[in-house]
């Protein structure tokens, strides 16, 4: 059986302490690679995913890998829940989010946390956002569990996470941008010469599509649906317990 992939092939720690230490790595470079490479249409993705939302007024929000919270920002700010939390492993980010909400003004709890051991009791949130963290899950169907088991009946889960487009010319474009130009650029403003490699690694090797809702309905969810995002670079999950 062959390894999973990892931000730092060969090292003896694991998947989730590596992806620890890479986003405390790249956490002072992040939010300009992150809108560069996208070349801001991420922000979009993240507009479509909140209004999902909108019919369901949550009032308790959890946005679990929030990294620098762009998610939790915007959800803050379109869905005006009484609580917003977000949670993520690498303190060094939550340290960017809590420094971008405190300019807006927005009072938001950012937690350093474990998406596979949530702290939070069972039927207590009312809808959960997932920005691009889900395939750095270190066990996929535990982490699934675990937003399962803390959402509340009839509570949604809104993922976002890159996909690999079917359809030619893009598919082609998107393979060598993806492979070629992201690590190198990634390499240059980060400095971390791993974590723009790790990525479309990760994303090669996540079940998109219909394989991911499989495993969704596996945890527990028993309504899914997803849909293909800007040609199909993009996927959008959204899970109802």
């Amino acid at each position: 059986m062959s390894s999973p992939v990892t931000p730092y092939q060969g090292s003896a720690s694991s998947k989730k302490a590596q992806v620890e230490k890479m986003f405390d790595n790249i956490a002072g470079t992040y939010d300009l690679l992150n809108h560069l490479l996208s070349a801001g249409i991420d922000t979009r993705w993240r507009k479509y995913a909140i209004r999902q939302l909108l019919d369901l007024k949550p009032e308790t929000i959890l946005d679990i890998a929030t990294g620098t919270g762009d998610f939790a920002i915007l959800a803050a700010k379109t869905l005006k829940p009484k609580q917003l939390i977000g949670l993520d492993l690498s303190e060094k980010m939550l340290a960017k989010a809590r420094e971008k909400a405190g300019k807006k003004g927005l009072s938001i709890d950012w937690i350093k946390g474990d998406s596979e051991k949530l702290p939070f009791a069972d039927n207590t949130i009312d809808a959960i956002t997932i920005g691009f963290g889900v395939r750095n899950f270190e066990n996929l169907q535990l982490g699934l569990s675990e937003v399962l088991r803390v959402l509340r009946p009839g509570g949604k889960a809104v993922i976002l996470e890159p996909s690999k487009p079917k359809k030619f010319p893009m598919k082609q474009l998107f393979s060598f941008y993806f492979h070629t130009v992201l690590p190198l650029v990634g390499k240059i403003i980060s400095k971390d010469s791993s974590a723009y490699t790790y990525l479309p690694e990760s994303v090669k090797v996540f079940p998109e599509g219909d394989t991911f809702l499989d495993i969704c309905h596996q945890a527990g969810f028993r309504k899914t649906f997803w849909q293909p995002l800007t040609f199909g670079i993009c996927a959008f999950y959204c899970l109802e317990k």
